[in-house]
């Protein structure tokens, strides 16, 4: 048996520069995809697979699509854990003011009205 030439063997600093390239080369953009990154209007089982991260459903019969988040003084729900909503959450920066219950909170039936919390004029 021969012993490795330089000719046949990497340097070590370049196999290590092989090995970094692939994470330091800026990641494709987003495609939509068939299970996350749903657009608007797309068939969803969870929120966590919309873009807006909004599941919306119009009645517990009908079928959950993608739905873009509560802009202010439009109505809301609070995030839940069910993940699948008959009002949206709200949009970042604001907060949905709702009356919270129990019942509600399982029903899932708990709306408010998206407010801006750094003061937009109105209070309760």
């Amino acid at each position: 048996m021969s012993e490795p030439t330089m000719a046949n063997v990497l340097p070590p600093c370049l196999l290590l520069a092989l090995l970094l390239l692939p994470s330091a080369l800026p990641a494709p953009p987003q495609e939509r995809g068939l299970i996350f990154n749903l657009d608007t209007g797309e068939l969803c089982l969870q929120s966590a697979q919309c873009k807006s991260h909004c599941c919306h459903r119009v009645s517990g019969l009908s079928l959950a699509r993608c739905a873009p988040k509560a802009a202010e003084f439009q109505e809301c729900s609070p995030k839940s854990l069910y993940g699948v909503y008959y009002k949206c959450p709200c949009e970042n920066g604001l907060t949905c003011n709702a009356d919270k219950t129990i019942v509600g909170s399982i029903t899932n039936s708990d709306f408010g009205i998206c407010q801006d919390p750094r003061g937009s004029g109105t209070s309760r």
